[in-house]
């Protein structure tokens, strides 16, 4: 075969790449406030909820942010959007890793008065997103009843995007959801000895 021939091969099989893509983008035609879940036991959960963040930002548009179960420490996404006070509206709510606290009531009562934060940004019909980082992690551990924060999220503001991370989504986050990506754990660095490092974990 020669290049001429690969090259119409390619072009080709472009063109009808497209002709696919565009169609699926032609039937999607609605507009809507979004659950999107982000789970699973791989690296790049809260990454992945603040790359939105900054996404929003780009397009002038309001955010609010709950941190669950980080308060423990100061993390890099909390310096860098608090910068922006007009635009972020930032909470950190937990007081540590479960294993770090041991202590049930605390960490309900920190779950609890985290969720008074989260039912008012709910209620804002001028926060475009709200970011809810690890609050798969508060309902596994039922520190909040699944079916009390599903029914507050359905209730927002019909064009507000919602964001859950963390591992061990409950299933009915997971059937509620829009979009629901599950990280996998391929390989990473702390198995081989590497702590966590600012600008990466932290």
């Amino acid at each position: 075969m020669t290049d001429t021939d690969k090259t119409a091969r390619h072009n080709q099989r472009m063109k009808r790449h497209k002709s696919v893509v565009d169609e699926k983008i032609k039937q999607a035609n609605q507009t809507k406030g979004l659950l999107l879940v982000i789970t699973g036991n791989g690296k790049g959960k809260s990454s992945s909820g603040f790359g939105m963040v900054a996404r929003a930002l780009g397009h002038d548009m309001k955010v609010g942010v709950v941190q669950f179960i980080k308060g423990a420490f100061s993390t890099g996404e909390e310096k860098f959007f608090r910068r922006f006070p007009d635009e972020v509206d930032y909470h950190v709510v937990g007081d540590g890793f479960t294993w770090e606290t041991q202590n049930l009531e605390q960490d309900i009562a920190s779950a609890e008065k985290g969720w008074e934060i989260c039912k008012a940004m709910l209620r804002n019909p001028e926060l475009d997103i709200v970011l809810l980082d690890e609050l798969n992690i508060v309902l596994k551990m039922k520190y909040l009843g699944a079916e009390k924060v599903l029914a507050d999220i359905a209730n927002r503001p019909p064009m507000q995007h919602v964001i859950i991370t963390g591992r061990g989504a409950p299933e009915a986050v997971i059937e509620a959801a829009d979009t629901v990506s599950r990280i996998d754990d391929v390989k990473h660095a702390f198995r081989a000895g590497i702590k966590a490092q600012k600008g990466i974990e932290l």
